[in-house]
């Protein structure tokens, strides 16, 4: 018997992902850059990777989105793209006038090498009399998934611009990668606490604008520059995630909590307290988040909060015998599931899979902490890809599928609802205003769950019963 060599043992596990379960680095940038005040995204890449990224992002949120590409041709891609670089510079501030340029980079200039930090301080060097400001975050989609690249963009944003100085009143709220009414939702509650929130990045009127009467060339909203810097002064930061992106990427070590995020940086270098939390999905997540808003603003939650959570409880116990044994799969960003499989284990729905194409290292274990009903039943997979779920899928045969839009055609094979929820939503008006957090987006989530599965047996039934 011969032994295989190492190329052949790698060759033999080897498994090409089949659409994958997770989108671009870059994508996750510019989402980003979009939440501060007149920023325009630059993609260092070629024209496909902008196309890419318009196309899904003007999908989901059905409003004109810009994103500036320094079109790598042939050439470039051989001897650099630092002429196209400064093209592309050169064509954004002469037709937006942004305030901030951000930029990220793609595989492709990360591959042959672009030093882009470089290519700045020449074109700097030769337009003197540039006021914009630029920002550059290193997203290559081989070093991760979109949510990386959303956290590398807020950080690079806030290591430009914080400002050190001594404690203030006010906090940094880094919601992660949320949808545009949890922003909105997230600064009202706040507000009713009596807390000044500076949210790192609010994209909620530049990724959902009211009707125009006049086009403009950068949408309005985003955290302006003078919030960034004082969110270097904050009493505290709070961050939605455990995960975020400090998991097992390049040059950083498995399951170390070496996370690069912006609430990090604002604690490790300017003595900023950073607490990290689930993102506020389910009654105990919830609890947790207004229990730190009523610490840190001094103030008892607000009695409407009260009365939210009361009636979330009540629709608990009058639904439970429609969700109690179901059985789901939950698939998307590692945060995000592991939120969204905290809710469904506490209203009872059984974890039959929680699936993620992001490769942290540390999925597995997050979900079973906060999933103390199924943690001993849970089939948790990192690094998983749709066709990887459907297979797994079509095997174990589950009630429902929560996630994004990317997953429909599985439970459309397998005849069995889904619940629309994340990012993308790509076939289905509002994406964007989906509900999530809080005591609201809860009871949101928890009728969509419940009427789902009601309206699923209804359906098969028979009989075609019209009472509950």
């Amino acid at each position: 018997m011969f032994e295989l060599n190492s190329v052949q043992k790698q060759k033999s596990t080897y498994k090409a992902t089949q659409n994958a379960c997770k989108l671009c680095s870059p994508l996750g940038a510019s989402v980003a850059y979009k939440g501060f005040e007149g920023c325009v995204p630059l993609i260092h890449g070629s024209q496909g990777c902008a196309t890419y990224i318009r196309r899904y992002l003007i999908s989901h949120y059905k409003e004109p989105i810009d994103i500036a590409s320094s079109n790598f041709t042939q050439d470039s891609t051989i001897f650099g793209g630092d002429e196209n670089f400064k093209a592309a510079v050169l064509n954004i501030i002469n037709s937006y006038k942004p305030q901030i340029v951000g930029i990220a980079s793609t595989c492709l200039s990360e591959t042959i090498g672009d030093d882009v930090s470089l290519f700045l301080h020449h074109f700097l060097e030769e337009y003197k009399d540039i006021d914009t400001d630029f920002v550059i975050a290193s997203t290559p989609s081989y070093q991760g998934s979109h949510i990386d690249g959303f956290h590398e963009a807020v950080s690079a944003v806030v290591k430009k611009f914080a400002k050190q100085g001594p404690s203030q009143d006010h906090i940094n709220l880094f919601t992660n990668f949320v949808s545009t009414e949890d922003i909105r939702l997230i600064k009202e509650i706040t507000a009713d606490f009596g807390l000044d929130s500076i949210l790192l990045p609010d994209y909620s009127e530049s990724l959902d604008n009211p009707v125009w009467d006049t086009y403009h060339r950068i949408p309005e909203g985003g955290t302006s520059i003078a919030d960034v810097e004082r969110s270097g002064s904050a009493k505290a930061s709070i961050e939605f995630g455990t995960i975020l992106n400090q998991g097992n990427l390049a040059g950083r070590v498995k399951n170390k909590k070496l996370s690069r995020t912006g609430g990090k940086y604002l604690q490790n270098e300017m003595d900023v307290p950073s607490i990290e939390m689930p993102m506020p999905i389910g009654i105990t997540q919830t609890d947790t988040f207004f229990e730190t808003l009523k610490e840190l603003s001094g103030n008892e939650i607000p009695e409407k909060y009260t009365k939210q959570r009361g009636r979330l409880i009540d629709s608990y116990v009058d639904a439970h015998k429609y969700t109690f044994g179901k059985r789901a799969v939950v698939y998307g960003e590692e945060d995000f599931v592991v939120a969204m499989a905290a809710f469904l284990d506490e209203i009872g729905i059984e974890l039959a899979l929680v699936a993620s194409g992001g490769e942290s290292g540390m999925l597995e274990e997050e979900v079973k902490k906060y999933c103390p009903e199924n943690k001993d039943k849970v089939v948790v997979k990192e690094g998983f890809d749709f066709e990887s779920i459907k297979e797994w899928s079509l095997e174990n045969k589950p009630d429902i599928l929560i996630g994004h839009s990317k997953g429909y055609y599985i439970a459309r094979e397998l005849g069995i609802p889904i619940i629309r929820v994340g990012f993308p939503v790509h076939d289905r008006i509002g994406g964007q205003r989906i509900k999530h957090l809080g005591y609201s987006g809860t009871q949101e989530l928890f009728d969509k769950v419940v009427n789902a599965l009601i309206e699923y047996k209804q359906t098969i039934s028979p009989v075609g019963y019209k009472y509950m």
